[in-house]
């Protein structure tokens, strides 16, 4: 979309860094951790018997995975984004506080 957005083709072999820089976008890596984030505060400052809390995080016992390298869950997933933007996850249930932590700046 941004690239169509500033009048650029693929053939036009303009970088993916430059199309986002010249429309002042941050990276989708970025967003996507901070969307999960998001999700993941939503959910702890649910109370302790609230459906979304249960689905979510707890964990099934005893299920058989298949061969090979095991799948990412999204309890891994946000285990690995706290630890990359060194977050603890007790901030998230102080609402204004977990949002300026997990806040990705438009460049």
């Amino acid at each position: 979309m941004l690239r169509w957005f500033c009048g650029h083709t693929r053939r036009d072999r303009v970088r993916n860094e430059v199309i986002r820089d010249r429309v002042g976008v941050a990276p989708i890596e970025e967003k996507l951790t901070q969307h999960r984030l998001r999700w993941f505060g939503h959910v702890q400052r649910r109370p302790p018997e609230a459906p979304v809390r249960n689905g979510i995080l707890e964990l099934v016992d005893n299920v058989k995975r298949g061969r090979g390298r095991p799948k990412l869950t999204w309890d891994e997933s946000v285990k690995r984004d706290l630890k990359d933007w060194n977050i603890s996850k007790e901030i998230a249930l102080d609402r204004s506080a977990w949002r300026l932590a997990i806040n990705v700046p438009e460049p």
